[in-house]
């Protein structure tokens, strides 16, 4: 039995995980609105920040933990390259490339005057308040 499964399904599976309005988005949109922070969300800016306060140049991305390269931690691997050893070579490159492109993002905004702040999913969920505060701590020393 083969362990591939036709790209058609894949890409059928693929198309129905949401890349805006995540649960991890809603949760720290909830908590920066209760501080009083008012955002735009998914601003044309270069990565298309989940969030961003274009007066002050801040731009707040919530990154997927498998999606962007942090799910080692969380399943106890040593480091990324032991957790993607099991991948099949699709994932293995998908998953460098999206943290390639974060890191492309970053260094975009940058130098274009943004300051760029990027949370895990999984910190959110265990406390957007206090991701929320980070926020507001970066947007009050600008």
């Amino acid at each position: 039995m083969s362990k591939t499964r036709a790209r058609e399904i894949t890409s059928h599976i693929m198309s129905a995980i949401p890349s805006k309005d995540t649960a991890p988005e809603k949760q720290l949109g909830v908590a920066m609105w209760n501080l009083g922070l008012r955002y735009r969300k998914h601003y044309t800016a270069i990565g298309k920040p989940d969030f961003a306060f274009v007066r002050k140049k801040v731009a707040v991305f919530c990154d997927g933990d498998f999606w962007h390269g942090n799910n080692w931690r969380l399943r106890g691997f040593s480091s990324l390259e032991e957790e993607l050893k099991s991948y099949n070579p699709y994932w293995r490159e998908k998953i460098r490339r999206n943290i390639e492109r974060d890191a492309e993002v970053n260094s975009k905004l940058s130098a274009q005057g943004w300051t760029v702040v990027r949370f895990w999913a999984s910190e959110i969920h265990i406390n957007s308040d206090h991701c929320a505060r980070e926020v507001l701590k970066v947007l009050k020393s600008k």
